[in-house]
């Protein structure tokens, strides 16, 4: 599905480089549940940026489905991302002033789904999450981990092809943790890539493989055993 070569990230103070990622190679297959893993400042977060198209890097290459990312243009990599990736982010990100309804249907509209179906398949996703009542609530009336909900919600209303999640049960108490974690197992079962950010060992176990960053530098691929 994916493939990362040598991709460097770094930003210059004067005529110093500070490096964010070094020689990073990976490659992720359709229907792979993959984990990254490192500590804090180990470059995660950027991977997962880059992964999902939304930060730039200084050099290597990166094929999305066949096609070169480092290569095609911003309005394709908007393409792209709109119509196969889904992406949970830490810090919620939902917008302010739509209602928990209007968030989760956002994606749908980008993407031009019907009427109809856009009614259904929030529908469904509302039911799942138990969160119908809150359908017509501002994210600033919710908890923390009702922004997150939403926001893991939002990026898999419209079944993408690769979910990408940056520690997607950081907010959540245990329980909702454990749900959402059920929820990436169920949508990997289904087909559905997935690509996790995480400190979280157990999180790590729904997984298929971890990678593990080590500043920077992708230091190990393990293959997860049962």
């Amino acid at each position: 599905m994916l493939r990362l070569s040598n991709i460097e990230k770094y930003y210059r103070t004067g005529l110093r480089k500070h490096w964010v990622l070094k020689d990073v190679s990976l490659a992720v297959n359709e229907g792979e549940f993959v984990t990254i893993m490192g500590p804090s400042g180990s470059g995660k977060t950027t991977l997962l940026n880059i992964i999902g198209m939304l930060d730039d890097f200084n050099s290597g290459t990166y094929e999305f489905l066949d096609e070169p990312v480092h290569k095609i243009s911003e309005r394709k990599k908007t393409e792209i991302h709109k119509h196969y990736i889904g992406f949970v982010f830490q810090a919620y990100h939902l917008i302010d002033e739509l209602t928990v309804y209007e968030n989760i249907e956002t994606p749908l509209l980008y993407r031009k789904v019907k009427g109809k179906d856009r009614k259904a398949m929030v529908a469904d996703i509302l039911d799942r999450f138990n969160i119908v009542a809150k359908q017509d609530l501002f994210p600033s009336q919710l908890s923390g981990g009702q922004q997150q909900l939403v926001g893991v919600a939002r990026a898999i209303v419209g079944k993408p092809k690769l979910l990408l999640a940056d520690e997607p049960t950081g907010n959540l108490h245990s329980t909702q943790g454990e749900q959402i974690m059920e929820l990436f197992k169920t949508l990997h079962d289904d087909g559905m890539t997935i690509i996790q950010v995480t400190h979280s060992e157990k999180n790590a176990s729904y997984g298929t493989r971890i990678i593990n960053l080590l500043d920077g530098f992708a230091k190990e691929h393990s293959t997860k055993t049962d």
